[in-house]
């Protein structure tokens, strides 16, 4: 494994030094591992732990070439590594979700055009009384995924959608136990997409705030 570390810390400086940019080929395996001294194995095994976490893109029979390095690309894997929450720490996904999400709101609220709005509104207003939990949660998944894309930020909405993955499970929960929730989520949604609308930002910053905390609280009281 610290070959493995080695290598990988060779072929990152390469890629931060700017030797190697967004959609370059890498040199072949044999004259790479000859230039930085590595092992062929080594800097194969590097390579692969490189392409799991979308730094670099082999092509069978092509080569391996430095990706578009994208935000969204690099932080795929985050929903992945969030999936390995354990329940007693979901409390803390819920945290940083109450930090990022009113912040997105406000940028939504600066930078949404009457179209995507339209679009926003649609989705909350596709939400009926019906009983379903997973309809409901899916409607809120849109929801959100709507306004972090509206933030214009394309970090801050990768962050928010590899952190949906466990607080969709708390949703769930809420939806199942608590009285009024379809209500009490169509509401709050309203008075964001008003906020956003209106282009008041932090209206729409506190709205977002009241919206996931209460779902925390809840979770709070549940745990």
């Amino acid at each position: 494994m610290a070959l493995t570390d080695e290598a990988i810390g060779k072929i990152k400086t390469m890629i931060t030094s700017g030797e190697l940019g967004p959609g370059d080929r890498l040199p072949k395996e044999a004259d790479l591992a000859r230039r930085l001294g590595l092992s062929r194995n080594s800097l194969r095994e590097a390579v692969k732990a490189l392409s799991i976490i979308r730094i670099l893109d082999v092509r069978q029979g092509d080569g391996t070439y430095v990706t578009s390095l994208a935000p969204q690309l690099l932080l795929d894997t985050l929903g992945f590594v969030v999936d390995f929450h354990r329940d007693d720490t979901v409390l803390e996904f819920l945290e940083v979700r109450r930090i990022l999400e009113p912040a997105a709101t406000a940028l939504a609220a600066q930078r949404m055009g009457a179209e995507d709005i339209a679009d926003l509104q649609a989705v909350l207003d596709s939400l009926d009384d019906t009983r379903d939990v997973e309809a409901l949660v899916a409607n809120d998944l849109e929801f959100h995924r709507l306004i972090a894309v509206g933030s214009g930020n394309t970090v801050l909405c990768s962050l928010l959608d590899g952190l949906s993955g466990p607080t969709t499970r708390a949703r769930i929960w809420r939806g199942v136990t608590q009285e009024g929730a379809v209500t009490r989520t169509r509401e709050q949604h309203q008075a964001i997409v008003d906020a956003i609308t209106l282009g008041q930002a932090d209206l729409a910053r506190s709205w977002a705030t009241v919206h996931v905390a209460g779902v925390e609280e809840w979770l709070r009281r549940a745990l």
